[in-house]
């Protein structure tokens, strides 16, 4: 039997420290070699209980460890690219959580580090793709039993938003999920992104124009919108209708007990991501697992992540001018083909 995969996780806040126990719980063929965050005490909070596991509070020190097999960048996404060429010049497996990088100019450079490298070593976190209800979709779009698919009805809602969660974030870090879902879904890419602004809610914070319906569409015409709405109150919905030529898919909808009592009925909304989509982040990082192990990448690559960068810039500057705007990108290289 091989050895485990010794993983360094970056960054061990929200994301990196529920990673962090799924690597040691949850995934195997993996173990958490290595926790790096800038905050010393987090950092070695993070590895209670990992025996084997340090803490660390530079990336370059798990990056030059001999120690360290692959690594799992969980840290904002302005720290992202610096990262990511300190990792690919190693050359070892990487996992980055979404965004690739915050826009599309940093994340081609990376694109183009990685193409210069030969091999695809970034796989970039778009969870959503391991959803089974997603990956069903998916299917019953290439199989073709119910004809083209023809559009595609996204619906992303929150109960809140932290402090700060700006306008441009319902772009930037909401809808990003949806540019990537349709990508995944028709297998093309996204040319043009139209945002309109209607009646905003009085629960959004000052500055920011909540909920909002994006417009978008792909190089075969597939037409798709998404409703954001980050101040919802009622829980976490996340949710796809698709429209083919014979027929409706629904997925996403509430799951669990439905009940019927005392002249009332009704279920639960999930609260949160964690919740939502706890098991496609399991069946994520385990692909990544496995597909490390083998030399190869177990999901969306840093092309991918370019693309939705690309996307999400055509989406905050059509928030902004209320226009029509085109998804412009670089060809593709060899690689990514």
């Amino acid at each position: 039997m091989s050895s485990p995969l010794r993983v360094a996780v970056i960054g061990a806040g929200r994301m990196g420290a529920d990673h962090i126990q799924r690597l040691h719980h949850r995934i195997s063929g993996a173990v958490v070699a290595a926790v790096v965050d800038i905050d010393e005490a987090r950092a070695n909070a993070a590895i209670a209980g990992i025996e084997g596991a340090v803490a660390l509070t530079d990336a370059q020190l798990a990056l030059d460890s001999a120690d360290i097999d692959a690594i799992l960048i969980a840290t904002p996404g302005f720290l992202h690219q610096d990262i990511l060429f300190k990792a690919l010049e190693r050359d070892i497996p990487i996992l980055c959580e979404k965004p690739l990088t915050p826009d599309a100019e940093s994340s081609w450079a990376v694109v183009q580090a990685e193409a210069k490298l030969g091999r695809k070593r970034i796989q970039v976190g778009f969870m959503r793709r391991y959803d089974a209800e997603y990956a069903q979709l998916r299917e019953l779009i290439a199989g073709g039993d119910l004809g083209e698919l023809l559009m595609l009805h996204h619906q992303h809602r929150n109960p809140d938003t932290p402090a700060g969660f700006t306008n441009e974030m319902l772009i930037n870090d909401s809808v990003v999920h949806e540019f990537d879902a349709i990508r995944f879904f028709t297998g093309e890419e996204i040319t043009s992104v139209q945002v309109r602004l209607g009646k905003a809610t009085k629960n959004a914070p000052e500055g920011q124009h909540d909920p909002q319906h994006v417009l978008l569409e792909t190089e075969s015409g597939v037409l798709a919108d998404v409703e954001i709405y980050v101040n919802a109150l009622f829980g976490y919905e996340v949710a796809t209708q698709a429209s083919f030529e014979t027929g409706i898919v629904s997925i996403g909808n509430d799951s669990g007990p439905y009940v019927r009592t005392s002249g009332k009925w009704g279920g639960n909304v999930t609260p949160g991501f964690e919740e939502r989509f706890g098991a496609a982040y399991d069946t994520e990082i385990q692909a990544w697992v496995d597909a490390a192990a083998v030399g190869e990448l177990g999901g969306p690559s840093a092309w991918d992540g370019y693309a939705t960068a690309a996307c999400c810039e055509a989406g905050v500057e059509a928030q902004r001018t209320g226009e029509k705007v085109a998804v412009k990108l670089n060809e593709k290289p060899a690689l990514y083909s």
